[in-house]
């Protein structure tokens, strides 16, 4: 599934024909510049694949306005509306789109829908131990492994490594499998994109953070699970995956993401309350002007994501009331 099918349609045609390099930074992104009067607290409540991102971008914009203080929480994207609704949050950082239902909630509360902002691509890699030689998995395969259900077509359960083609001792090694809890938005992407929309097998471990489920998995030798590209580590390696069974293994970077090789690829998102009338408050305004800048952007490729390219950045400051 392409870029184009997955988000909103007319960021991703932009995203598309950019022609940016999107492993590195556009250098045509403007740097960010400081404005007078910004100081205050700021309060993100939200997804915990993006709990690094936020951090980062908060020590960046700490460098710009000292006198600004953020406090961040990263307890799963299905925290994050409830919060933005109730006002207990100025940000409510998502790796999943709000649903109808949570935009509802939202609008009947103020009157208006939520304001969404793509900050970055990130592709949910599936993760196997350092010294699994596996070379790669094809989605129905993924399903296959993960759920009870086989929605997307596969012939037979699996649940050991020798019945995805290892020999030797991998032959008759159990997989052990790690996932996401259900408050993540990732367990709902990963859910809908990699099970068809099936059910997880009883015997997953579901684990609280996308960091979690990495160690699980590196400190397993028949371990296997999903959480956001930045979170890979040395003790783990990303699965090329192919989107049908017999496909092409593509690999989880910035190139197969946008062109829709690799299959589990979405944009991170940061919703806010943002009056259409009076706009977004100014401390607010300069943080996502912040993120859509250069440096915002350097910190999405510092933490192993994919950055967004300068059209696209341009698009959303002048579509949100950015600049």
């Amino acid at each position: 599934m392409s870029l184009k099918k997955i988000f909103t349609a007319g960021i991703a045609a932009t995203l598309l024909s950019s022609g940016a390099v999107l492993a590195e930074v556009d250098p045509n992104l403007p740097s960010y510049q400081r404005v007078a009067g910004i100081s205050g607290n700021l309060t993100s409540v939200g997804s915990d694949t993006l709990n690094n991102l936020m951090t980062l971008w908060a020590e960046e914009f700490a460098k710009f306005y000292p006198n600004v203080a953020i406090q961040i929480q990263g307890a799963g994207s299905g925290t994050a509306p409830p919060a933005l609704t109730e006002g207990t949050s100025n940000f409510g950082p998502m790796s999943r789109p709000m649903r109808a239902s949570e935009i509802r909630a939202f609008e009947e509360r103020h009157g208006y829908a939520p304001t969404e902002i793509p900050v970055a691509i990130d592709m949910v890699a599936v993760y196997v131990n350092k010294d699994n030689p596996i070379e790669g998995l094809s989605v129905p395969q993924v399903d296959a492994i993960f759920s009870a259900t086989r929605s997307c077509g596969y012939a037979s359960d699996i649940s050991a490594w020798g019945q995805v083609g290892l020999t030797g001792a991998w032959a008759n090694r159990d997989i052990t499998l790690y996932s996401r809890n259900a408050v993540s938005g990732t367990y709902g992407f990963f859910r809908e994109h990699a099970l068809c929309g099936g059910d997880f097998k009883s015997t997953v471990n579901e684990q609280p953070g996308s960091s979690a489920v990495v160690r699980g998995v590196e400190q397993t030798i028949g371990g296997i699970g999903y959480s956001g590209i930045g979170y890979r580590t040395s003790g783990v390696r990303v699965v090329p995956l192919a989107k049908e069974h017999g496909g092409k293994f593509a690999e989880a970077n910035g190139e197969n993401a946008v062109s829709g090789d690799y299959p589990l690829a979405r944009f991170l998102l940061v919703y806010a309350n943002a009056n259409p009338t009076r706009g977004m408050n100014p401390l607010e305004k300069e943080f996502f002007r912040m993120v859509l800048s250069k440096e915002g952007q350097e910190v999405v490729h510092r933490d192993g994501y994919v950055t967004i390219p300068a059209s696209v950045a341009e698009r959303l400051r002048a579509e949100k009331g950015l600049n």
